[in-house]
């Protein structure tokens, strides 16, 4: 996409994003931040979550928060609990984009274990559902707001090996179209998908050992997509899956 973003389009919103300490998730949090919006850093790990912080200030953009969480291990209360958090310092929420992801390695089905199945079915399924609904209060209170969940190539297109990542985004792409449905009373509401496609980020070097990761397009490259998404210019878009890379009909 040749998207180009008015300056300054995501002034004053509150977006909140998941896996953002490194990859997409930290690329994308850095644009939002560069389009003038206060951007919570959701992860695992504090260390990285700093190091975002800290580019996101030298860059000149509102501070943002740091919320470290791990999604795998949280409940519904840990998910309602940020939700008031938000509330509480912020006192609105503009947008979510889900991109904490959980990737354990390609394999066939019948050597995947209960514990890969339930530990991404967590992170890529469970997680973004309880999360948005935990924040649609605040959600459906915003005058333009939108949710995005990066899923995977995997998902939108099956292949063998990809085994329950493939399995757990692919549902959670229906998450996307059932809930734009049932959010159409609300035309200030938006929820869809973006597949980036090959680009440089951890989980592609995990995926693709083989590959030469730094003929990849960078995370930058695909930016265009998830600011477009977020952004009014998409308003009344929604229930979509988006391929970030897909080849010119």
């Amino acid at each position: 996409m040749n998207y180009q973003p008015p300056q300054n389009h995501l002034q004053d919103r509150v977006i909140l994003v998941t896996g953002a300490g490194q990859g997409i998730g930290k690329t994308a949090a850095l644009a939002f931040a560069t389009q003038g919006a206060t951007v919570i850093l959701l992860g695992r790990k504090v260390k990285k979550l700093e190091a975002v912080y800290d580019a996101i200030v030298a860059a000149g953009g509102p501070l943002p928060l740091i919320f470290p969480m791990n999604l795998e291990k949280a409940g519904e209360e840990d998910f309602k609990g940020l939700a008031e958090g938000i509330y509480q310092q912020l006192g609105r929420l503009d947008g979510i984009l889900h991109n904490a992801s959980r990737f354990d390695n390609l394999s066939p089905l019948e050597i995947q274990t209960t514990e890969q199945f339930t530990g991404m079915l967590q992170t890529n399924l469970i997680a973004p559902f309880a999360l948005t609904k935990a924040c649609l209060p605040l959600l459906k209170r915003a005058p333009d707001a939108s949710v995005i969940i990066t899923s995977t190539t995997a998902a939108h297109h099956p292949t063998a090996y990809w085994g329950m990542h493939a399995i757990s985004n692919s549902a959670a792409e229906t998450l996307v179209r059932i809930w734009a449905q049932e959010l159409e009373t609300f035309p200030n509401m938006r929820i869809n998908a973006v597949i980036p496609g090959p680009v440089q980020c951890p989980q592609r070097k995990l995926s693709h050992p083989g590959e030469l990761h730094a003929n990849l397009p960078k995370p930058e490259a695909i930016m265009p997509l998830y600011l477009y998404l977020m952004g009014h210019d998409s308003a009344g878009i929604s229930g979509q899956t988006f391929e970030a890379q897909k080849p010119a009909q």
